[in-house]
C-alpha cells in the first residue's frame, strides 16, 4: 500500500512562523504558516565598530562595538502547507511595517532529512513575494523568492 508522502520532504530548509510578542497582533492563522524552500541565503549579521582615535595614540585607532545590522533572508524555490503567506505580506504592506511581525524559524535538516541547524529571525517582515511564473504548459514551483527582514538572529542547537 502506497503512503502519502510529505510534500515538503524534498526541501531541505524547512520554515515555521510563529507568534512574535512584539508582532503587533498577527492572528493565529497567521503564525501556523510552515514550508520548505530549497534555498536560503542572507543568514548574516554584521557589526559595524566604532573607531575612537585617541591623542597620543599612535599606532592605531580604538576599536569599540558598535550596532548590528542584519541582512534580508532570501528563500528561493518553495512551497508552504497553507495560503496565508500572501494575506501576512497584504497585511503588513496595508496597515504598515509595526504591524504583524512574526518570528520565522528555518530548519536546515542534512541529506537523510534529520534537523541539524535551526535559525531564528525575530520581529520578522516580508518585503518582498514573488511568486513562480503562470504557465499551464510548466510545473512550476508555488513560491519562486520570499524576502525577509527581521531585527534579530539567534541560532539554536
Amino acid at each position: 500500500m502506497n503512503s502519502i508522502q510529505d510534500p515538503l520532504s524534498p526541501f531541505r530548509f524547512h520554515i515555521t512562523f510563529s507568534e512574535d510578542p512584539l508582532g503587533g497582533g498577527a492572528s493565529s492563522v497567521l503564525s501556523s504558516l510552515d514550508g520548505g524552500f530549497a534555498e536560503c541565503t542572507g543568514l548574516e549579521a554584521t557589526m559595524e565598530p566604532v573607531v575612537i582615535r585617541e591623542g597620543g595614540r599612535n599606532y592605531g585607532a580604538a576599536q569599540r562595538v558598535g550596532p548590528v545590522n542584519f541582512a534580508t533572508v532570501v528563500l528561493r524555490r518553495g512551497i508552504l502547507r497553507s495560503q496565508h503567506l500572501w494575506q501576512w505580506f497584504a497585511m503588513v504592506t496595508q496597515e504598515g511595517a509595526a504591524a504583524h511581525r512574526l518570528s520565522l524559524s528555518i530548519v536546515m535538516s542534512d541529506h537523510s532529512g534529520i534537523p541539524a541547524v535551526t535559525w531564528v529571525l525575530r520581529h520578522a517582515l516580508p518585503v518582498k513575494f514573488k511568486t513562480a511564473d503562470l504557465n499551464a504548459k510548466a510545473s512550476e514551483i508555488g513560491i519562486e523568492e520570499l524576502h525577509v527582514a527581521h531585527e534579530g538572529l539567534e541560532f539554536v542547537t
